[in-house]
């Protein structure tokens, strides 16, 4: 099959305005395509890809029309994937629709996955309550920032990771201790216990019922992250373990 060059998505997209009562035009004042049925005028943009490109020329013809198509060859290899649900969003966000054409030696057709439709940006926000309510719990849970932002590859430091190094300095100060003695140096409350039984980094040992010391991995720990566990001395000092 050739290669499907921008005047191949024409002929599809005209037929199918045509088809559900429009009266269509292409090329009008620079817009590929302008269909028109009573008073709604809706106009197609057609492009080989989606770029940013074809998204600010869709969002310039807006200012004509709240109804605006994008038309993209459908990919030979489609799939519903991660990117292409992110890909959707986005284009519903702005409003725009989208159109599929496939081109076959059989003949073409379009789809219409996405319609130009007002987005509801507060029903977005509601559907990632948990996920903004974990953000902000995240958040607050750092004492310091140590990570670099749009790093790749490395160590992030965690509010969880943050915990468990507190629990490391109070080890490495007093020795050997229980969850209970550790929550009353201010670890954790909810997360102690889960987080010496789970030994997620490997910093801990377990040397009795219920006892737990510092391991090796731990005590390399107390190098790697020497700036936040200077922090949490400083914590230490504020408590009495009598």
């Amino acid at each position: 099959m050739a290669k499907i060059m921008e005047e191949s998505l024409s002929k599809p997209v005209t037929t199918y305005f045509m088809d559900i009562g429009y009266k269509v035009r292409t090329e009008v004042d620079y817009c590929d395509i302008c269909a028109l049925k009573e008073d709604k005028l809706v106009i197609i943009e057609l492009k080989k890809n989606l770029s940013v490109d074809l998204l600010v020329q869709a969002v310039d013809r807006q200012k004509i029309t709240d109804f605006v198509y994008i038309a993209i060859p459908k990919p030979k290899k489609f799939t519903v994937n991660a990117k292409w649900k992110s890909l959707c969003h986005l284009i519903k966000r702005l409003e725009i629709g989208l159109i599929l054409v496939s081109i076959t030696d059989n003949g073409s057709y379009i789809e219409i996955p996405i319609d130009p439709l007002p987005c509801d940006r507060l029903k977005y926000m509601q559907n990632n309550k948990k996920r903004r309510n974990g953000i902000i719990k995240e958040l607050n849970g750092r004492n310091i920032d140590l990570n670099v932002g749009g790093s790749r590859g490395r160590k992030l430091v965690t509010a969880y990771r943050e915990s468990s190094l507190y629990i490391v300095c109070c080890l490495k100060k007093y020795g050997a201790m229980s969850p209970k003695e550790l929550r009353n140096l201010g670890s954790d409350l909810k997360k102690t216990q889960s987080i010496l039984s789970k030994n997620y980094y490997g910093w801990f040992s377990k040397v009795d019922k219920g006892i737990y010391a510092l391991s090796k991995e731990g005590q390399q720990a107390l190098i790697e992250y020497s700036n936040l566990a200077k922090l949490d001395y400083e914590k230490l000092n504020t408590f009495n373990k009598d």
